[in-house]
């Protein structure tokens, strides 16, 4: 922290900088947490204001402070940050709010995961017993870094933290519906009639390769910024983590491969990730995950289909696997063929998978989200998508879609048609060879080695067996990763003559 840092936090009892960006407080190092998964009603929001309805610097607590708040204990939180000045403008609320997270993790023991309704923070022990026990310095440290980065568009700004339930539910109602009226704002737009796509770095703290593609099409995993804040972010703070993306020469125009946004990723992304695909879950290019995405896709390849669920869901999904398992292998930057971080919003997208095939390819979502979303479903397969009501497991999920006639059934048919094929050309008498096509040598000896490529010939008698035996090799719906394969006949064992 520099000099000027230094002194413009002087009373704040915890460093403030960048270096506490992307700290973890586990729950044993907890003082309290405020939000997350276990309150319904949470929220943040920034409001532009005119100059004479916000008084500069104040900050108002609503409900207990932290000093009232039992020690381990989860209580609900909301926040507003009004914001006046000549240059702020409604288009800039969402970007300006998305910034609570980045500058609240500059607070030493005060993590901040998410955003919008979504909010999950808690602060540490240690910071507590440093005398950070009122949430007032929260928003003194908010004031002072928004006019700090936004000096020239931001000239007053107040803070009010809420952590009263009644007042809580109260402006989340409001904040939702505020929420609502920004992302609709760019439904109708196509990533066809833009020249510009725009990025987002701001989860980097977290996921170091995750470089975030926003596309009139395509908001922001966190579903927090859509293109057109992502558009007056870059304005406002060219320098900041928002930034335009030339679209460039398209590569692939069904699963959404563009040289621009290679460029910019790899760029972004210090060389790791040089391909995206936009429009598809099953490519090893899928789009990369931070960590604060609303919900989280996933590839049942039980039933060729697509299952949906969001952060809030409890317990475990149709696949057996819960969120947050799911969210440590999809998270990170990573890119994982399979699973990708989307926004609730996104699946109101012609683009949703438009690549796999859109809603015809989803199978499951979580009942809630079904609802939200029932009016942006295509009406001809909204009531053949599985709920955890109706279909818990993959068995259930495999009768109720069969019972609905689920295009992806047909796929199935197909699927059995084509392993029947494949079994019966597998049944190989005694003394005949099989010839798999790769280009590797085939490793001998006491079984047969089947490299992931090479070419595989097995000779006479190498599977072994009496005369006119078969054997039957069948691969369903894997894909395997490995250095080689080994098949061996296992011969039985001797008898002990007495």
């Amino acid at each position: 922290m520099s000099d000027e840092e230094s002194g413009m936090f002087s009373d704040i009892p915890v460093d403030v900088g960048l270096i506490y960006e992307g700290e973890r407080v586990r729950g044993k190092q907890m003082q309290v947490e405020l939000g997350g998964g276990k309150i319904k009603e949470k929220f943040e929001l920034v409001l532009a204001r005119e100059m004479n309805e916000i008084e500069d610097g104040k900050v108002t607590i609503v409900g207990p402070d932290l000093k009232d708040l039992e020690e381990g204990k989860t209580y609900p939180i909301g926040i507003i940050v009004e914001v006046a000045g000549g240059l702020v403008e409604k288009d800039l609320e969402a970007v300006l709010e998305r910034r609570i997270h980045e500058f609240t993790n500059y607070i030493e023991g005060l993590m901040h995961l998410n955003q919008r309704y979504d909010i999950w923070m808690r602060l540490s022990k240690s910071s507590y017993k440093k005398g950070f026990d009122t949430l007032e310095y929260w928003g003194k440290v908010l004031i002072r870094l928004y006019k700090s980065e936004f000096s020239k568009v931001i000239e007053k700004i107040q803070v009010t933290i809420f952590t009263d339930p009644k007042e809580i539910k109260t402006w989340y109602e409001k904040a939702m519906e505020i929420y609502e009226a920004r992302d609709s704002r760019a439904r109708g737009m196509k990533d066809e009639d833009v020249d510009l796509f725009y990025g987002c770095t701001l989860c980097q703290s977290f996921a170091p390769t995750h470089v975030c593609t926003i596309t009139p099409e395509r908001i922001s995993l966190c579903g927090a910024i859509n293109w057109f804040d992502a558009r007056a972010a870059s304005k406002v703070d060219p320098k900041g983590p928002n930034f335009a993306i030339e679209k460039g020469e398209c590569i692939d125009e069904i699963k959404g491969e563009f040289t621009g946004v290679n460029e910019i990723t790899k760029k972004k992304s210090l060389g790791e990730i040089d391909r995206v695909h936009l429009y598809t879950i099953l490519s090893p290019y899928n789009h990369t995950s931070c960590g604060c995405f609303e919900a989280i896709a996933f590839y049942i390849p039980e039933v060729a289909g697509i299952g949906i669920v969001d952060r809030n869901f409890k317990g475990e999904t149709v696949n057996g696997l819960r969120f947050s398992t799911m969210a440590n292998s999809t998270g990170g930057g990573k890119q994982v063929e399979g699973f990708v971080g989307i926004a609730i919003e996104y699946l109101r997208s012609p683009k949703l998978f438009s690549a796999d095939g859109g809603w015809n390819k989803i199978v499951w979502l979580p009942s809630n989200i079904k609802e939200r979303v029932e009016n942006d479903i295509p009406e001809d397969i909204r009531d053949k998508i599985a709920t955890e009501k109706n279909a818990p497991t993959i068995d259930e999920l495999k009768a109720f879609l069969k019972s609905v006639d689920h295009p992806v059934v047909k796929d199935w048919v197909e699927e059995e048609e084509e392993e029947e094929e494949e079994e019966e050309a597998m049944m190989v008498p005694q003394g005949q060879q099989i010839t798999y096509q790769q280009t590797m040598p085939v490793q001998m000896g006491t079984g047969v080695g089947i490299p992931l490529v090479g070419q595989l010939q097995l000779p006479l008698g190498a599977l072994g067996g009496g005369a006119g035996a078969q054997w039957k090799i069948t691969f369903k719906n894997a894909k395997i990763i490995a250095d080689e394969m080994v098949i061996k006949r296992i011969k039985p064992a001797k008898k002990k003559k007495k």
